[in-house]
């Protein structure tokens, strides 16, 4: 199993990006792709489309989300990764740490390049407007 660790630090509060990344509606305008989310525990979520599918495990308000995470590329009989999200906010700024862990052997590398290419870029992209 593998496991890839990576932050970014947005010009907003930790509460807005929390509640951004549970909204279907903000999560799909700050990726550009359609997503569905959830508030609530075992609550469901997809992203890009249906690409990404899991269920929220934890949820903090604006500290911390954890969700069992797959993608449409895992194989039928590979278990769910487990993706934890925390927020830190200092100066009106928030760091979003992700910590995906379970992940395939090889998975890691690709997934770190989709983190970056799908999420961050358009994250930073959207909310530094």
């Amino acid at each position: 199993m593998e496991s890839l660790k990576m932050k970014i630090v947005l010009p907003l509060s930790a509460e807005k990006l929390y509640k951004a990344w549970l909204s279907s509606k903000e999560h799909t305008a700050f990726t550009g792709a359609e997503a569905k989310a959830s508030v609530k525990i075992n609550g469901k979520h997809s992203a890009w489309d249906g690409y990404i599918s899991g269920k929220n495990l934890e949820l903090i308000p604006s500290k911390k989300i954890v969700q069992s995470w797959r993608t449409s590329e895992f194989a039928d009989d590979a278990p769910d990764s487990i993706l934890e999200i925390t927020f830190a906010e200092k100066a009106g700024k928030t760091t979003l740490n992700i910590y995906q862990h379970g992940l395939q052997k090889g998975d890691a590398k690709k997934y770190t390049a989709g983190w970056k290419e799908f999420y961050f870029a358009p994250m930073k992209n959207y909310f530094t407007k």
